[in-house]
C-alpha cells in the first residue's frame, strides 16, 4: 500500500475500499491510482478546504445549543451500477409496501384482523396518533421522503437496520458533499462517471407537489420547520432555497375556513402541500400536543377536510417504531406479494417472554435498542458496554419490554477515514433518501455516515460523527 494506507487495518471486518489481499475493490482501482502517490501534506491541506467551506457556507448541525461544523472526510465511498439497482429496487419495495401499511393501519386495518401484526404493538406505539383514524391524506399517499439506514455485514451483504419515515436528515449533506468534493478534489473523478445528486431537492419537489390537493396550477409549496435552534436548521433552509419555496415557522401559517395561508407582506397566500419538519405532537396546538408553540392551529382540522397535504404525513412514525420493523418482511409479503428484496438485522422483541429470557442472557452480545430512540441516543452495545451499563438495561428491560428491542451485533463495514495525516478503517452505514410521489424514486447515493471514533459503531453526528460523499457508478 501507499504511504497514506501505510497503517491501514483490514483484519475482521467487510471493508469497502480493499477485499483481502489488500488490492483495491474494482469500483475503487482508479481512485486509488489517483490517491496513492499524494504526500500526505497534500491530502490534508485538501481535507483542510474542504472543512473550510463548510464552515464558510455555515454548514453546520446544533448540539447542546451549540452550532458545530458537519465532519466531512474527502475520500469518497464507491457503489457499482449493478449493486445500486439491487438497492434501488428493495427501497422502493420496502417503501412502497410501508406506505400501504400506513393507509391500511389509520384505515380498514386488515393487517390487524388478519393477524399480520398484533393490535397490541400498533395501539403502543408512541407514534401513533389516533386523531389521524380515517383520514385519508391527499392521493391516500403517506410516505413522501424516506430515509433507510443500510449497511453491510461481516460477509458484505446489505441489510436494513432502519426506517426513518417522520423528518428523516441528511439530504442536503448528501448535495452539498458533492459540490465540495468536485470543488476540492475534482481531479478523483477522473475516469468516473458518477450518478448526479445536485437535482435532489428538486426529486423532493416533485414528490411534495404530486401530494398536492389542488389539481389546477403548480403546487404550493412551504417548507414548516420548528425554527434556528433545530438542529437540522441548515437543512430547512437549504432545501427551501434549493426547491424555491418559502421557509415558515408556525406562526408564519394561519387556518382560516379550514384551508392554510402564509402570510406575506402581500397578504395571505394559499398553501397546498406543508413538508414539516417537526414532530407531529407539535403540529396542532388543538388537535395534538396544547402547549405546542411551533405548530399552525386548526391545521389538522384542514388536513382532514382534503385541503391540504402534509409531508411526510402524521402518525407515520409508528413505521419507525423498532418492534414494528422486525415485522417488515411480514408487511411486503402481505400487500405486495413479493419476498423481502433487502434482508434485516435478526430482532428479538422482548415482550415475548423467550425472546427476553434471551436476551437477559446474552447481553454482552447483543445491541439494545429504544424503540423510539434516535440520533443514537438509547442504545446500548453490549461488546461494548460496561457491566454496570448492561445491568441498568437488563433493569428497563425488565420494567418496559415494549421499550425495547434488541437486535444481534452486526460487524459494520468500514472504510477508510483520513485522520492525523493518514487512512485510518472506520465502521460506516448508509441512509439513501427515497421520494414517493407518483412512483418511488431513490436519490442515487445517499449520505455515508462515518463513525469517527476508533471501534465505534455509532455514526451519528450527534454522536461525533461525520460523512463521505457517496458515488453511485453509471456503470
Amino acid at each position: 500500500m501507499s504511504v497514506l494506507f501505510a497503517d491501514y487495518a483490514l483484519s475482521g471486518y467487510y471493508d469497502e475500499m480493499f477485499d483481502d489481499d489488500a488490492a483495491p475493490r474494482a469500483p475503487y482501482a482508479g481512485l486509488y491510482g489517483e490517491v496513492e502517490h499524494l504526500e500526505a501534506g497534500v491530502f490534508t491541506r485538501k481535507s483542510d478546504l474542504a472543512g473550510a467551506c463548510y464552515l464558510n457556507e455555515g454548514i453546520t448541525f446544533s448540539h447542546h445549543g451549540q452550532e458545530h461544523p458537519f465532519p466531512f472526510d474527502l475520500l469518497p465511498r464507491l457503489i457499482s451500477a449493478a449493486e445500486w439497482r439491487r438497492l434501488e429496487d428493495g427501497l422502493r419495495q420496502r417503501v412502497t409496501a410501508l406506505d400501504r401499511f400506513l393507509s391500511d393501519a389509520y384505515g380498514p386495518q386488515r393487517c390487524l384482523s388478519d393477524g399480520v401484526i398484533p393490535r397490541s404493538l400498533l395501539t403502543s406505539c408512541k407514534g401513533y396518533i389516533r386523531e389521524m383514524v380515517g383520514i385519508t391524506p391527499p392521493n391516500d399517499r403517506w410516505v413522501h421522503v424516506a430515509g433507510i439506514d443500510l449497511v453491510r455485514d461481516g460477509a458484505g451483504e446489505w441489510r436494513v437496520l432502519e426506517d426513518n419515515l417522520r423528518t428523516p436528515s441528511g439530504i442536503s449533506y448528501v448535495v452539498q458533499n458533492r459540490n465540495f468534493m468536485r470543488r476540492v478534489f475534482p481531479e478523483a473523478f477522473a475516469g468516473y462517471a458518477v450518478r448526479r445528486v445536485d437535482n435532489a431537492p428538486m426529486m423532493l419537489r416533485r414528490a411534495l407537489a404530486a401530494a398536492s390537493p389542488v389539481d389546477v396550477g403548480p403546487a404550493r409549496i412551504v417548507v414548516l420547520t420548528p425554527g434556528p435552534m433545530n438542529a437540522a436548521y441548515y437543512e430547512h433552509t437549504f432545501l427551501a432555497q434549493q426547491m424555491g419555496v418559502p421557509l415558515a415557522e408556525g406562526r408564519d401559517l394561519v387556518v382560516r375556513g379550514r384551508r392554510v395561508y402564509l402570510k406575506t407582506t402581500a397578504g395571505y397566500e394559499p398553501v397546498d402541500v406543508i413538508y414539516r419538519r417537526l414532530d407531529d405532537w407539535f403540529l396542532d396546538p388543538v388537535a395534538l400536543r396544547q402547549d405546542s408553540l411551533l405548530g399552525v392551529p386548526g391545521l389538522i382540522g384542514a388536513y382532514r377536510a382534503g385541503n391540504v397535504a402534509i409531508c411526510t404525513a402524521p402518525g407515520t412514525g409508528i413505521a419507525d417504531d423498532k418492534a414494528v420493523y422486525a415485522y417488515v418482511p411480514r408487511l411486503i409479503r402481505y400487500y405486495l406479494g413479493e419476498e423481502p428484496i433487502l434482508k434485516q438485522v435478526p430482532t428479538y422483541l422482548l415482550e415475548d417472554h423467550d425472546d427476553r429470557e434471551h436476551v437477559l442472557a446474552n447481553l454482552d452480545s447483543l445491541v439494545v435498542k429504544a424503540v423510539d430512540g434516535a440520533g443514537g441516543y438509547g442504545i446500548m452495545i453490549g461488546p461494548h458496554a460496561s457491566s454496570d451499563e448492561r445491568r441498568e438495561f437488563a433493569e428497563r428491560i425488565t420494567a418496559n419490554p415494549r421499550g425495547y428491542i434488541a437486535q444481534d451485533t452486526v460487524t459494520l463495514s468500514r472504510a477508510p477515514v483520513f485522520q492525523g495525516g493518514r487512512f485510518a478503517a472506520r465502521h460506516i452505514d448508509l441512509r439513501p433518501f427515497v421520494m414517493f410521489g407518483e412512483t418511488p424514486e431513490v436519490v442515487p447515493g445517499g449520505l455515508t455516515r462515518v463513525a469517527l471514533t476508533e471501534g465505534s459503531l455509532v455514526v451519528n453526528s450527534s454522536q461525533g460523527g461525520g460523512s463521505k460523499d457517496t458515488w453511485v457508478l453509471e456503470r
